[in-house]
């Protein structure tokens, strides 16, 4: 029988069990387990509960983090929308930006994503590799353990499938998960000879039946907006691909609303961004499955308006939270952070923040996780505090002292 280890013991350890997928939530909702312990064997979660009943209970098994400071823990958080395969930055966009352009009028005058494109063109597949896990390294010190990875800066065959194998190897030599989305349709690139439309057809016809053949990855995204993809095209594209067997995606509503009625209509895993998402919108996401993730990095990066989190979860929706760490945008990638300004803005209860990083997170990706139970992947963070509020309250200043994967334990 394999070895049992048993961390803690914790102040407060948060289950995030039992909690809605959907609507508003209170912080007297939260199962909070005081003075608690975790055991962990074969990388699953044996036991959880008082820590001097789990000491009795199982006597054998290792002890760990039982230094005596107050600590809590929680499950790790997840990233569910990240652009964080790229080449070069986008320091000049940020000065213009800054300086009063806006991100369509730096996209029309060269920049935007047509730089970030050059650059990862430029870059080898081993150097995309070593950059990922650069910044996989960084979430996971901040507790992340899952995080989703687009494409979309090649923009041809060739780069796109380099970004993906370069996700793919980066997976195989990092203890985080990464989840690759395929984001051919970012915008149509400078170099392609015909229409957004003939662009999807070559992206269908061409770069999809290799990702399929060499299982690259099973989700697939689209920018609709103006400037990248209209609703028309953006339609049949997700149609095609969802009889290949992707789940979708999309990035709407960022400039202006009406995408994400597309994305609901056909029935989307998630819909991302939603700054200028309308009410009629905020009641279709409250009736529907599709996930709306807010990404507040976006909005700090670009100086606009955040994501209707609240009208969205009083409407009954499922909302993530998550970074869009890209080098345009959102370049600051600092998850919880983001979220404690998001919840400020928003008026988001604790309980709905750490929702959106957790389990509806999860949700928003179609996997397991950001849950404590038994039998579970066993996968947590720990914050030295003796209120688990602290990790808001001091605006993602207050950093994790450890994170736990399965059997690995990363003391930070």
């Amino acid at each position: 029988m394999s070895s049992k280890t048993l961390y803690g013991p914790f102040k407060q350890l948060l289950t995030m069990n039992g909690l809605p997928l959907k609507g508003p939530l209170k912080d007297e909702q939260l199962e909070i387990i005081t003075n608690a312990g975790i055991v962990i064997q074969d990388g699953k979660i044996l036991d959880l509960g008082s820590y001097s009943d789990l000491k009795n209970i199982h006597p054998d098994s290792e002890k760990k983090f039982n230094n005596n400071s107050e600590q809590i823990a929680l499950p790790s958080f997840i990233d569910c929308h990240t652009h964080i395969c790229w080449g070069g930055n986008r320091v000049n966009d940020y000065s213009m930006r800054v300086a009063g352009k806006s991100y369509l009028e730096i996209a029309a005058s060269g920049g935007g994503i047509s730089d970030t494109v050059t650059e990862t063109r430029k870059a080898s597949e081993d150097k995309l590799v070593e950059l990922i896990l650069d910044r996989a390294k960084q979430h996971l010190q901040r507790g992340i353990t899952t995080i989703e990875v687009k494409s979309g800066y090649g923009l041809n065959l060739e780069d796109e499938l380099k970004m993906l194998w370069a996700i793919k190897k980066a997976n195989e030599k990092t203890p985080v998960r990464l989840i690759s989305t395929f984001l051919g349709a970012h915008i149509k690139p400078k170099d392609f000879d015909g229409s957004h439309g003939e662009y999807l057809d070559f992206l269908l016809q061409e770069v999809v039946p290799i990702i399929v053949e060499e299982k690259l990855a099973t989700r697939a995204d689209i920018f609709v907006e103006e400037g990248a993809f209209d609703i028309d095209v953006a339609r049949i594209y997700a149609k095609n691909l969802k009889l290949k067997g992707f789940d979708i995606t999309m990035h709407v509503d960022q400039f202006h609303p009406g995408g994400s009625k597309l994305a609901i209509e056909e029935g989307c895993v998630s819909a991302d961004h939603l700054e200028f998402t309308d009410d009629e919108s905020c009641e279709l996401f409250g009736r529907s499955e599709t996930v709306a993730v807010a990404l507040p990095g976006a909005s700090l990066g670009l100086g606009m308006q955040f994501t209707p989190c609240r009208k969205l979860l009083d409407n009954n929706a499922c909302v993530a939270i998550a970074t869009d760490w890209n080098p345009g945008s959102a370049p600051m990638g600092d998850l919880t952070t983001q979220a404690a300004i998001l919840g400020a803005s928003e008026k988001l209860t604790i309980a709905e923040t750490l929702a959106g990083i957790t389990f509806r997170a999860a949700r928003a990706l179609r996997i397991e996780g950001g849950i404590l139970r038994k039998g579970d992947d066993a996968s947590f963070t720990v914050f030295e505090t003796d209120d688990f509020r602290n990790i808001f309250y001091q605006q993602g200043q207050l950093k994790p002292s450890a994170t736990v994967m399965n059997e690995q334990s990363f003391e930070f």
